[in-house]
């Protein structure tokens, strides 16, 4: 796909068709990182903190959670 640099305002802008936002799974008002890579510009989308809800549905299970001992007290932890 290709697109043409324009002028919006006092800034350059560049229009990204609907296909390749579906692509990316991006949608408007997405928030990303514009970085600069060997001479290209690359996107980077900035996803927003999961909610706990969001977490647990994709935990599939795997690791089983477990006491640890950390050693003996060496300050003035509350015991």
């Amino acid at each position: 796909m290709y697109t043409t640099i324009q002028k919006w305002g006092n800034s350059q802008a560049i229009r990204l068709p609907k296909a390749l936002l579906e692509m990316a799974r991006l949608r408007e008002n997405d928030r990303l990182e514009i970085r600069v890579q060997d001479g290209n510009l690359v996107l980077v989308p900035v996803r927003k903190h999961r909610t706990l809800a969001e977490r647990i549905a994709g935990y599939s299970g795997e690791h089983l959670c477990r006491e640890w001992e950390t050693g003996r007290p060496v300050g003035k932890e509350v015991l």
